[in-house]
């Protein structure tokens, strides 16, 4: 993601506010993500508008696609409300495009898979915060991961082979478990470089919440494609 122009301030209160902030946002667009999903399932209306009407489940991800582009490139051009307001919104699309989950497994087998990647993004994060180690290049390494799941995952949808699915899933939780703890260290120290109560910084803890929520969830999707039960 994009940058922000900043300078350090060293004060360990500025740190863990930006860290609260950061967090406090990843928390309410999960929160906002799963009600949404609730009501798409809930609603069969919404359940057949999605995913019956032609072209509309699609549009929906291209439109993910482009908010989360958007998000990165021009966070230094917009103001945190409108960084705040994109972010919302991305979560509760989201909210809608994941509701298919429950379409292809249990609903037991989700609230499962739900608690252990929330443990295991936890103990992740936790790491990434306390750890001494300088955790740049395992970062890079997870970053080339992901973009052969993301190449592997375009493949295979034309593919549709098991095997590459569960290969997929496999390198997924391993790629999104280590940028879970790179991210929180690469947060930890940004929250150095920006005055607490800034612009500037708020847009900042946006742009972090965004990736350490598309850590829990791409982590719980790859969990999800390896040990979710399906229908």
């Amino acid at each position: 993601m994009q940058e922000l122009n900043a300078r350090p301030i060293t004060a360990s209160a500025t740190t863990n506010q930006f860290l609260s902030r950061m967090y406090g946002w990843m928390g309410f667009g999960l929160g906002l993500t799963a009600v949404v999903s609730f009501f798409v399932v809930t609603t069969p209306a919404v359940m057949e508008f999605v995913f019956k009407t032609p072209g509309v489940f699609m549009g929906l991800m291209i439109a993910e696609l482009a908010m989360v582009l958007g998000f990165s490139f021009l966070l230094n051009k917009i103001t945190s409300t409108v960084a705040s307001l994109l972010f919302v919104t991305y979560a509760a699309m989201n909210g809608v495009t994941l509701s298919v989950i429950f379409l292809a497994y249990t609903s037991a087998s989700i609230a499962g898979t739900f608690a252990i990647t929330a443990g295991m993004y936890v103990s992740m994060s936790i790491y990434g915060a306390v750890t001494k180690r300088d955790l740049t290049q395992v970062g890079s390494f997870a970053i080339m991961g992901l973009f052969g799941v993301v190449i592997a995952s375009v493949v295979n949808m034309f593919t549709h082979s098991d095997s590459m699915g569960w290969m997929i899933g496999f390198i997924g939780v391993i790629v999104f478990t280590l940028l879970t703890a790179y991210d929180t260290q690469r947060a930890k120290e940004m929250g150095k470089f920006f005055a607490s109560d800034s612009d500037e910084s708020r847009k900042a803890s946006l742009m972090m919440a965004l990736a350490l929520y598309l850590n829990f969830i791409n982590l719980f999707l790859s969990l999800l494609r390896l040990f979710g039960r399906r229908r």
